[in-house]
């Protein structure tokens, strides 16, 4: 098997950059490119990168196969991404976020009180109600947990976030995770003597903020860019 020949083949299938990988996974333009370089078997990015290709890892390194770019089987066990929706032609189903797909293989998401599976919307709302997404492929759907973010969404919720955005790279709401507990908090960067620090602080005021040291294990799946608060009537 050779991981870098099928990183290679799914990227020109998407017709991707090197850089347009890297901002899907972030995983870095110099590693990619070594590994397709290479035709190396195995990386501990595979995983990674089967993501932003929208493939579970199974399927990227199936050499048999040819599936088609950007569509993730919910049954394959990787990470769902967003899809045309066969349904309608002008519809999107926007998944859910996959805790037990390859992005985000075990990831515990405290105090979600059951699971929303998909949005489906028109392209028009895409159009008129997302001005700024890495690409429809990356949007999901997150399903509120915890009360740390209230009031800006309840427990329940639907958040759509674009796993296209893998860095906090500016300041805004993030979907990531620090070893397995994931979090989403408004992430604040902040100038300091010993370098930059990342702040996650949260909406809701009785919850402290903290901080995000070099020594933690965050990945930051996504941005979150649109959010829904329910009401009880």
């Amino acid at each position: 098997m050779a991981l870098g020949k099928q990183i290679r083949r799914y990227r020109a299938a998407l017709g991707l950059t090197l850089e347009q990988l890297e901002a899907r996974t972030g995983v870095g333009v110099g590693t990619i490119a070594a590994l397709e370089g290479r035709d190396s078997e195995r990386s501990k990015y595979a995983a990674r990168l089967a993501a932003g290709l929208g493939l579970s890892l199974e399927q990227l390194l199936d050499e048999s196969a040819q599936y088609p770019p950007d569509i993730v089987l919910a049954d394959a066990g990787g990470s769902d991404t967003a899809r045309r929706d066969h349904g309608a032609d002008d519809d999107l189903r926007i998944p859910r976020f996959d805790t037990g797909g390859a992005m985000g293989a075990g990831v515990e998401l405290r105090d979600q009180p059951g699971v929303i599976q998909s949005l489906r919307v028109s392209q028009e709302w895409l159009h008129k109600n997302l001005r700024h997404y890495t690409t429809a492929a990356n949007l999901c759907v997150v399903t509120g947990f915890g009360d740390s973010m209230r009031p800006m969404y309840n427990p329940g919720d639907p958040l759509l976030v674009d796993l296209g955005v893998v860095k906090a790279e500016v300041d805004g709401v993030f979907f990531f995770r620090v070893g397995n507990e994931g979090f989403i908090k408004r992430l604040q960067r902040i100038p300091s003597a010993q370098g930059l620090l990342i702040r996650a602080k949260s909406e809701n005021t009785k919850y402290d903020a903290w901080d995000i040291t070099e020594d933690m294990d965050l990945q930051i799946f996504g941005r979150v860019l649109k959010v829904w608060r329910s009401e009880d009537l």
